[in-house]
C-alpha cells in the first residue's frame, strides 16, 4: 500500500511522541513491503509562534490530501490570554471541522501488568475494555451563540444536536459493537435537557437497525460513577461531544495514565489520530513523556485509516510485549522503580516488531 501520512508534531511532548509513533510505522511499512511517505505540518503554538493562524492554511490543504493525519498535541502557555479562536487548542476544533471528522474513538484498557497502575483495586479493574464512541462537531463546543458579554459580567454557549448528527455517530458506535461485545450504553441528562431527550429518541431509533446489540441509556453522572465503581461493565460507550471528552479522560485515568490513551477522529475526510493526553510543557524535551498513547494512536490509523488490521493488531501486541518486561515510563513506574524514557521505550516496541 501507498500512504501519504501528514505528521503534525504540535507543541510540548508532541514532537517526542509522534518521532516514537512514526518509528514504529517505518518499521511497519518496511516488514510488510507498504510505501508510506511522511510530511510534517505546523499545528497550534508552534504555528502562532511562527505569525501563523493556529491552523495554517498550507497546513489545512496538506491535510486534505493526506491518507491520514497522525499528531502529537497542541497547547502552550504562552498564548492562554488569547482569544479563544488564536489559542493553540482552536486549531484542533478547526481540523476536525474542516474535514468532517464527527465519531471520535477512544479505547481503553487494562494492560497486562498495569492492575496496579491506576486508582482502583486490581479485581476491580480486571477485564476493562472500554470504546467510548464520542461526537466531535457538534454541542457546546461548536454551538452558536456564543461568547462573553461587553461588560464581562456573563457568557453564554449554545448545546445543539440536529437528529441527522446524533444518527451518524450512533451508527458508528452501534457498528463497533459488533466487532465486540455488542453493548451500547448511550450517555445523556435527558431528564434535564431537552437536547439529550432528542439524543436518546434518536440513539433508540437507530439501535431498531442492529437487533443483535443491546442498547442501554445511562444519565452522564450515573456513568461517570459506574465507570469508576464496575469499569469492565461498559463495552462501548456512546456520549455527544463535551461528556465524551470529561468520560474518555477518567477512563483513562482508571487505566493508569492519560499517556496510555490513543485517539481516532473519524467522518468525511482523511482520519485524524492523536494521544489523548495534553502537551505537558513541563516535561517537554525531558525523554519523559509515554509514547504508548501515540504508538497505539498509529495502530489505529494503520486500523482505521488505512484499512491494515493485521499490521495495527501487530502493533497492539508489541505494545503488551514490552510491558509485560516491566519497563516503565516515568507516569507508571512506581517509586523506585526504572524510569524507561521516551525514546528508550519507542525503540523497545520497534524492535518487538
Amino acid at each position: 500500500m501507498n500512504a501519504q501520512i501528514l505528521v503534525l508534531p504540535g507543541d510540548g511532548i508532541g514532537p517526542e511522541v509522534t518521532a516514537a509513533a512514526i518509528a514504529v510505522l517505518e518499521r511497519i511499512a518496511s516488514k510488510a513491503a507498504h510505501a508510506f511517505t511522511f510530511r510534517e505540518g505546523l499545528i497550534g503554538g508552534v504555528a502562532l509562534a511562527a505569525d501563523l493562524d493556529p491552523l495554517p492554511s498550507e497546513t489545512l490543504s496538506r491535510a486534505r490530501g493526506a491518507s491520514a493525519i497522525l499528531l502529537g498535541a497542541v497547547g502552550d502557555p504562552a498564548f492562554d490570554q488569547r482569544p479563544p479562536g488564536q489559542r493553540p487548542e482552536s486549531a484542533l476544533l478547526q481540523l476536525r471541522s474542516a474535514l468532517g471528522l464527527h465519531a471520535n474513538l477512544r479505547p481503553a484498557r487494562m494492560w497486562p501488568g498495569l492492575e496496579s497502575a491506576g486508582p482502583l483495586k486490581p479485581e476491580v479493574l480486571a477485564g476493562t475494555d472500554v470504546m467510548v464512541v464520542r461526537e466531535l462537531t457538534g454541542g457546546l463546543y461548536y454551538g452558536e451563540p456564543r461568547g462573553l458579554s461587553a461588560d464581562g459580567q456573563s457568557a453564554v454557549n449554545t448545546l445543539r444536536y440536529s437528529v441527522p448528527e446524533i444518527a451518524r455517530v450512533a451508527h458508528w458506535a452501534f457498528r463497533l459493537a459488533r466487532g465486540r461485545r455488542r453493548r451500547v450504553v448511550s450517555v445523556d441528562k435527558a431528564n434535564v435537557l431537552e437536547v439529550s431527550r432528542l439524543w436518546r429518541q434518536t440513539v433508540t431509533t437507530i439501535a431498531a437497525e442492529y437487533p443483535d446489540v443491546t442498547l442501554t441509556h445511562e444519565y452522564v453522572d450515573a456513568a461517570a460513577m459506574k465507570l469508576a465503581l464496575t469499569p469492565a461493565s461498559f463495552d462501548v460507550l456512546l456520549t455527544e461531544n463535551m461528556f465524551g471528552d470529561i468520560l474518555s479522560d477518567e477512563a483513562g485515568a482508571l487505566c493508569g495514565s492519560l499517556g496510555l490513551l490513543p485517539s481516532a477522529s473519524l467522518g468525511e475526510g482523511p482520519g485524524l489520530f492523536e494521544p489523548v493526553h495534553g502537551s505537558a510543557p513541563s516535561i517537554a524535551g525531558q525523554n519523559l513523556a509515554n509514547p504508548i498513547g501515540a504508538i497505539l494512536s498509529a495502530a489505529m490509523l494503520l486500523e482505521h485509516g488505512l484499512g491494515l488490521r493485521e499490521e495495527a493488531a501487530h502493533v497492539e501486541r508489541a505494545v503488551e510485549a514490552v510491558l509485560k518486561t516491566s519497563a516503565r515510563t516515568a507516569d507508571l513506574a512506581s517509586a523506585g522503580q526504572p524510569i524507561t524514557g521516551t525514546r528508550e521505550f519507542g525503540r523497545l516496541v520497534v524492535d518487538r516488531l
